[in-house]
């Protein structure tokens, strides 16, 4: 699993709250790292902050679609996910979309469901509930 947040406390807040599941995490501060850590440590799911420097999180999302060595890798963008992030994140391939602030548990639901690949890609509200969206033809 690959956290990729330019928000040093965000990062740890997910990564802790993944690693008391059970999952093994690493991170990356931005896109760019997050293309070079992603060749050496094969993650099953990518997570995606959208504002990052040097490279952005829709930006990532459609390199590592690109590429056919990380093009079936699930992404999730965990944003402000505005109406134009979804939109745009959607067609650069991304899988799932969580909305920043997050509970811990829409989390863990979130990237259960995507390493199990489960479902259409889905905008988690601050409810729990998923509203699913086409992607990917």
């Amino acid at each position: 699993m690959l956290v990729v947040d330019d928000n040093r406390v965000i990062r740890q807040l997910i990564r802790v709250n993944l690693e008391l599941e059970g999952f093994e995490v690493v991170t990356a501060a931005d896109g760019a790292e997050c293309l070079e850590v992603v060749q050496h440590v094969r993650p099953d799911v990518v997570t995606l902050d959208v504002v990052m420097p040097r490279l952005d999180g829709l930006r990532t999302a459609a390199r590592l679609r690109a590429d056919p060595a990380t093009s079936h890798l699930p992404v999730a963008i965990i944003s402000a996910c505005t109406q134009y992030e979804v939109e745009s994140g959607i067609a650069a391939g991304v899988d799932a979309f969580l909305a920043k602030p997050f509970e811990p548990t829409e989390l863990i639901r979130l990237v259960g469901r995507l390493m199990r690949r489960e479902g259409p890609p889905a905008v988690e509200d601050r409810h729990g509930a998923g509203r699913a969206g086409s992607a990917r033809g």
